[in-house]
Parts: structure tokens; C-alpha cells; sequence
């Protein structure tokens, strides 16, 4: 029922409140291998960061769809929605970890939603002018609709678990070093501690084929494939049509990608976290947009992590503030970059059918994105200075 372009923006706002546990937590457990701060630490600074705002996404998308008369006719089921996401993604993030975060908020708010609307509807059925009215559907093709999810998130869960992993890395997964650039670059003070020897910079490719997430979502797709009752000569006539439709887009996203590594290791990642680390006590301000300009650039959250997670712990303890804070402000931070990083919005625009379109999506949602950031920006500077969060967490 929504006009594409619509969608696409809608749901490039959504996608912030599960970025920095996405991929069953990497970002925050690639944040850890940068940092050496603790997995499980990182992953509870994050969850009292990232909470505050997961709550106000759904009314924030309801009042960027129709303004603030649209909020006022469901804003209990968009209160619901983001009270339930935000209180379990603080729940699993402290008391579990960051691999099952995601999917465990949004069956909370999922189910909490469902059992809202048992028992209140909203007054009137607000339909924008050219929308598509949207009319009931049947049992049957509601189910068809849910099974490749709920295969999807059996299998995602599944590849969670350590003892899955281990076995199919032991399987197949290999680390190839890459020619003339592994541990051909070396970061000296100050942009790593003095207090550390010079170390040469890894640069290896990981061939874990088995064990990456892609690989379990691929197995779910065609398990759903077969479930829905597709031919195996169908889903490959639909894997290849859907290749040449966004031959395109997959290249700009290994470019994007790529992008990530050269600033790493070219060390502009460096430079440009030096020169904000002059922003002395507003640094918990600027470091927060940091880590929303990497996800930018680099279209992840993870890359994002990698190109200046040690930064922001080298330069919190100069200025004096919390290593722990400022590493999970960078990936908090960034996940309010990811709805204007090119990757995300050639995505979107593929999914949507809205080539070509692609700038109307960036000015859409750019002002979004650095009001958010802007906001998180304002929380860890007050966790910095004012709420004793940080020494929670370490504790």
C-alpha cells in the first residue's frame, strides 16, 4: 500500500535500531577485536545506548510518513512497538551478548503488537492520496508470506550458536594473506598508545564459506524456496533474473566496501580522528558523528568499527573520558550513518524497483540521519559528564 519511494525511506529509518547487533552481532564482537575491551562490555554499553532510541524509531517513521496527525492516531501501537524492541534489546545486549539481540527485539515487538491490536484498533484508516488501499487477506497466503522469515530466523539462530560455527570453520576456513599489503603497514603513536610496540597491520581475506552469515541465509532461501513449493529449475531462473537486476548494485557495494579498507589502511582513518581528537572536551559530541561519517562512507557499521575503533579508545584517554563509552559511541553512533551510506540506499532502491531515483532517497532521509546522530551525539556527551553509565558497565 505504500508508493516506493515512500518504502524505501521508511525503511532506511527503521534499519537504524538494529544495525549495531546486526549480523548476529558483529559489529560489536569485530568492535572488541579492535579494541580488546570485552565483548560482553561493549555489548552492554551499546544496549544502554542504542535503547533510547530504538523506542522513538517507530513513532519517528509513523510521523515522518504522515506527520504529527498521523502519530496521534496510533501512537499506542508505535509506543508498544518501540518499548518492546528497545526493552528486550537491552535485556539480550547486558545479560547475553550481541549475537542474538536483533532477532530476539524483534520478536518482542512483533508479539507485543499482535496482542495490542486483540484488544485496540485504531479510530480511522488513514490512507495518503495515491497510495494503494490495502485490503484484507486470506489465512494461507499470510502463512506463505511468513515462512521464509521464521526459516530465515531458525537458520540465523542456528549459525548463532559457538559450537555450529566452530564445526563448519573447522570444516572449511582459511585466512589469505593479501599480496604486498599484510603487515606491510605500521601504526606508530600517537595514533596508537605510546605505551604499545609498533605493530605491522594484518591484512588478511577470511574464506569462512561455511560459516558467514550469507551462507546460512542462502541454505534458508532455498529451504523456503522448496517450503512455498518452487522447482529447483525456478529458483535458479530466479537466482540468475535477480543477479542481472542488481549486477549494478552489487557493484557498488564491493566498492563501497573496498572503500573501507583503503582508508584503513591508508591511513586517513588516522588523520581524520586526530584532527577531531582537537575537539578536547566535546569529543564524546564529535566522536559519536565520527562514527556516524565512517558507516557513511563505508556502508557498515563493522567497517566503520575497524577503521576507528582504536581511535576513539586511544583518544578518550587522552581527553580523559571512558575507552568503553566512546568505542561503543562509535558503533551507536554509526548505525544512524547507515541509512544514507550508498550501499543502503542502492539496496533499497533495487528492492523498490526506484532506479535512478536514488538522490531523491539521499535528501529524504539525510536530514533524518544527522538529526539522530545528532541526538546520540547529545546522550554520550551527558553519559561522558553527567550519568555515572559508563562505571556501571565496567563494573
Amino acid at each position: 500500500g505504500f508508493r516506493p519511494l515512500e518504502a524505501c525511506v521508511l525503511a532506511l529509518i527503521a534499519n537504524t535500531a538494529p544495525v549495531a547487533f546486526g549480523s548476529l552481532g558483529i559489529p560489536i564482537i569485530t568492535l572488541n577485536k579492535v579494541t580488546g575491551l570485552g565483548e560482553l562490555t561493549l555489548s552492554k554499553m551499546a544496549g544502554r545506548q542504542l535503547p533510547f532510541f530504538a523506542a522513538i524509531i517507530p513513532a519517528w517513521i509513523v510521523c515522518a510518513y504522515g506527520g504529527w496527525r498521523a502519530l496521534r492516531g496510533v501512537w499506542p501501537a508505535a509506543l508498544t512497538a518501540g518499548v518492546a524492541f528497545a526493552l528486550m534489546q537491552f535485556i539480550m545486549s547486558n545479560y547475553h551478548g550481541p549475537m542474538l539481540v536483533d532477532i530476539a527485539s524483534a520478536l518482542a515487538a512483533t508479539a507485543a503488537l499482535l496482542l495490542l491490536l486483540r484488544f485496540w484498533q485504531p479510530k480511522t484508516l488513514w490512507i495518503r492520496e495515491g497510495d494503494t488501499s490495502v485490503s484484507p487477506t486470506s489465512a494461507r497466503p499470510l502463512r506463505r508470506a511468513w515462512t521464509p522469515w521464521i526459516i530465515l530466523t531458525l537458520t540465523v539462530f542456528m549459525w548463532s550458536q559457538k559450537g555450529v560455527k566452530e564445526a563448519l570453520d573447522a570444516a572449511f576456513a582459511r585466512d589469505v594473506p593479501v599480496p604486498a599489503l599484510h603487515e606491510a603497514v605500521v601504526r606508530t603513536p600517537p595514533v596508537v598508545s605510546a605505551a604499545l610496540a609498533a605493530k605491522p597491520e594484518e591484512a588478511l581475506f577470511k574464506l569462512n564459506l561455511l560459516s558467514t552469515t550469507g551462507s546460512g541465509i542462502l541454505l534458508a532461501a532455498i529451504v523456503s524456496g522448496f517450503c512455498m513449493g518452487f522447482s529447483v529449475p525456478r529458483m535458479l531462473q530466479i537466482w540468475l533474473q535477480t543477479l542481472v537486476k542488481i549486477r549494478l548494485s552489487l557493484l557498488t557495494i564491493a566498492s563501497m566496501l573496498a572503500l573501507g579498507f583503503v582508508t584503513k589502511y591508508s591511513g586517513s582513518d588516522a588523520t581524520l580522528g586526530l584532527a577531531l581528537a582537537r575537539t578536547g572536551w566535546m569529543y564524546p559530541f564529535f566522536g559519536t558523528l565520527l562514527g556516524w561519517l565512517g558507516v557513511a562512507l563505508t556502508g557498515s557499521d563493522t567497517a566503520s568499527n575497524v577503521l576507528f575503533g582504536s581511535l576513539q579508545t586511544i583518544t578518550a584517554q587522552q581527553i580523559g573520558v571512558s575507552p568503553v563509552l566512546m568505542a561503543s559511541a562509535n558503533t551507536v553512533g554509526g548505525v544512524m550513518g547507515k541509512m544514507i551510506d550508498a550501499q543502503s540506499i542502492v539496496v533499497a532502491s533495487t528492492a523498490a524497483n526506484t532506479f535512478g531515483h536514488e538522490s531523491t532517497i539521499l535528501r529524504r532521509v539525510f536530514w533524518h540521519s544527522l538529526a539522530l546522530a545528532s541526538f546520540v551525539g547529545v546522550l554520550v556527551f551527558l553519559q561522558a559528564y553527567v550519568w555515572p553509565f559508563t562505571e556501571m558497565v565496567v563494573k
